[in-house]
């Protein structure tokens, strides 16, 4: 992966390639809106996806600490979100002092859910992680009485879209003639972000916090015997991860305009985690294809079930959800089998399932 930035190789074919890639990012929406809109929700999605299986990859990735629970991280961003952008407490703050703050809050649920979790390893901190998971869930579902906080199962209605002074990023509009609606002006904020958050985690994998993550990974004994101050770097992982999942959780907040409980449950983590193993676990280039792949296949196949029992049989056989979690884990099924290193590998990881001496 590092590789791919190192520009001192050839310089004209790096700039190049950003050239082609920068065009292709940016005809994306346009794309999609061919066929309509709904695929350039697909799209930002795919994006918020990717903002937090980066997020996952610092905890699991990096520092190889199994975590079930991290969609709790992404619950409290969008409800930092909600709360101070909604009716709800008549507070309508801008974005771009929520969003921070929302980073903030989750950086310390972060703290919160790894100081009691130092000395855990493998299944007794899946169980812990899950179990924190679970609870963030439950007491946003029951946050209503005596005092209304979340208001409940009930969710939260009306969240305002992101702005900046009279530009809304909800609205759609003509800008130097050509004409945007409100998923493709996100499409490209979450871009941004999204660059932003990869150069981030380059910065981190290749530097000195980054190397201790890797030889906690490897081995925490030998990592605590060669001066590594094991607790401060595992919170530091907790920390850093958290604050992606609060970041993409305030933008859900934003596009969706309302958020609930049943958003962030056991399912979505284990969604993203399953991104993080089957794309590459702890290569940032894997985790964005797994990411993508599994974000978009999933609505590929709901869209195109339908027709095709209907081309073959004239009628509906098997309910199309069905269908697709039933392909959705086959495939899953078949990556682990032959791919156990996930489709884009670490060059750590790979030589550790090969067997081969590092």
């Amino acid at each position: 992966m590092h590789s791919m930035f190192n520009s001192k190789k050839n310089p004209a074919l790096v700039w190049a390639g950003v050239v082609v890639i920068g065009l292709a990012l940016a005809l994306v929406p346009f794309v999609a809106a061919m066929g309509g809109q709904a695929w350039v929700r697909v799209v930002n999605f795919a994006l918020l996806y990717i903002m937090l299986s980066l997020g996952l990859n610092i905890v699991v990735g990096f520092a190889g600490l199994l975590d079930l629970g991290y969609i709790a991280f992404y619950a409290v961003g969008a409800y930092v979100y909600a709360l101070l952008a909604s009716p709800h407490f008549g507070m309508h703050l801008p974005f771009w002092l929520i969003l921070p703050l929302g980073a903030l809050v989750a950086c310390f649920f972060g703290v919160l859910l790894g100081a009691p979790t130092l000395k855990l390893r493998g299944d007794y901190l899946a169980i812990v992680t899950l179990g924190f998971g679970e609870i963030v869930r439950i007491f946003l579902n029951n946050l209503n009485t005596p005092i209304n906080i979340t208001n409940g199962p009930q969710g939260i209605t009306l969240i305002d879209p992101l702005t900046l002074g009279s530009f809304s990023f909800g609205k759609a509009e003509t800008i130097l003639g050509i004409e945007f609606s409100g998923p493709q002006k996100y499409y490209f904020l979450l871009v941004v972000l999204c660059l932003l958050i990869v150069a981030l985690n380059i910065r981190l994998q290749n530097s000195r916090i980054g190397r201790a993550w890797e030889a906690i990974r490897e081995d925490e004994i030998a990592a605590r015997a060669m001066g590594i101050n094991t607790r401060n770097v595992k919170l530091l992982a907790f920390a850093m991860g958290a604050s992606f999942g609060g970041v993409a959780g305030g933008l859900f907040s934003a596009i969706q305009g309302f958020v609930s409980p049943e958003s962030f449950g056991l399912l979505e983590s284990i969604m993203v985690l399953a991104m993080v193993v089957l794309g590459g676990m702890g290569n940032i280039g894997g985790v964005i294809l797994g990411a993508i792949l599994l974000t978009m296949l999933p609505e590929a196949l709901r869209f195109s079930i339908e027709p095709l029992q209907k081309a073959i049989f004239g009628r509906m056989i098997v309910d199309p959800e069905t269908i697709r979690m039933l392909i959705f884990g086959l495939a899953l099924i078949l990556v682990m089998l032959f791919r156990p290193a996930g489709l884009w590998p670490s060059a750590v990881r790979k030589r550790e399932l090969s067997g081969a001496q590092s």
